[in-house]
């Protein structure tokens, strides 16, 4: 009993050094990280309070599609290859690296609010500890089981690629608690396959489909009691008819905004981006987004390195490379139409 007394202990010491661990980035950029408001700027022309979001949130959501944009990059990885291929630390740096010039340019906008935090640091800790716990069984256990296989896939390894690859395209639009993970691991139970690396992907994927189907239940309950974000947004437009726009599948013309503007309630996150894409091929020019006039996107190169971009990261799996710009809001969409010229392709406009 003393001896299990002590391993009890050394195992609650070992947790906390684990979670304390986990804390220090958001300590640091929590503390570390803070930016001076600029004040003035005109009066927004969308003033219902129920249609303004913080323009600081443009860039505090990029974390957050950091997360999507590393399981596209995993998904890339495994659809050819094996997990412990993948840079799991590489994308844990690609997390936080950012967070801090960008909560600090955030600032500058105005106020990030709480919930933005606390939603920020949640999931930068459980992405984190997600990423370490795949990189120690991938680069041990999971390498293993791969180069006792051979060169050759195994059936599991392409079920299980094309499962990230589903995953990966959901999360573009969805949020991730959402995701159908029971039925993935169904799926792979059912599948054939009878190999060791067979049987090693089903034991492994399957448990982890578990502990996410899981963890899933438990953030939709906390999110049911907050209620989920916004699913609709309005910008103001100009150079184009109520007619034209009536053409455009997910945009509603609401009504004008004098002098020569239209008020439009469309979708948000993925959805908004490819009709920006659509509005880019018109005349039409943007006046304001939910009440601001900047906002964060990013595009993609074969170039490491771009003027004029905030940041710029590798992807993995691909030989491109991600730009980040912040853009005034009446220029985004020539710089859409501008991009191809220079090289560059639209990735994700991040709303707010």
């Amino acid at each position: 009993m003393r001896r299990l007394g002590r391993w009890l202990r050394r195992l609650l010491a070992a947790l906390v050094a684990v979670a304390a661990l986990l804390l220090v980035p958001v300590a640091w950029v929590e503390l570390a990280c803070r930016g001076t408001p600029v004040e003035g700027g005109a009066a927004p022309l969308i003033a219902d309070p129920a249609w303004q979001r913080p323009e600081s949130r443009t860039l505090m959501t990029y974390p957050e599609w950091s997360i999507v944009h590393a399981y596209q990059d995993y998904a890339r990885v495994i659809g050819t290859g094996d997990p412990h291929e993948f840079g799991f630390l590489q994308a844990i740096r690609s997390f936080w690296n950012p967070l801090c010039p960008l909560k600090r340019a955030a600032m500058e906008l105005g106020p990030v609010p709480l919930d933005s935090k606390l939603t920020i640091y949640t999931i930068g800790v459980s992405f984190t500890a997600e990423m370490l716990l795949k990189a120690a069984y991938e680069e041990s256990l999971g390498r293993a089981a791969a180069w006792l296989r051979g060169p050759g896939r195994a059936a599991m390894d392409e079920l299980t690629g094309a499962q990230a690859a589903l995953y990966a395209d959901f999360l573009r639009q969805v949020p991730w608690y959402r995701y159908d993970f029971a039925a993935d691991r169904a799926e792979l139970l059912a599948a054939g396959g009878s190999g060791l690396r067979d049987r090693e992907r089903r034991v492994a994927i399957g448990t982890e489909y578990a502990a996410k189907a899981a963890y899933a239940r438990l953030i939709a309950q906390g999110v049911a009691g907050i209620g989920p974000d916004a699913l609709r947004m309005r910008s103001v437009l100009r150079g184009i008819g109520a007619d034209a726009l009536a053409g455009i599948e997910g945009v509603e013309v609401i009504g004008p905004v004098p002098p020569s503007g239209l008020l439009v309630e469309t979708p948000r996150y993925r959805a908004f981006t490819e009709l920006l894409l659509r509005l880019a091929r018109t005349e039409a020019d943007l006046v304001e987004i939910a009440g601001n006039d900047v906002i964060l996107l990013s595009a993609l190169s074969d170039r490491p390195a771009v003027a004029g971009a905030l940041r710029s990261v590798p992807l993995q799996g691909a030989s491109e490379w991600r730009h980040l710009f912040l853009v005034p809001v009446p220029a985004l969409l020539d710089t859409l139409r501008a991009m191809p010229a220079g090289g560059l392709r639209l990735e994700h406009v991040y709303d707010y």
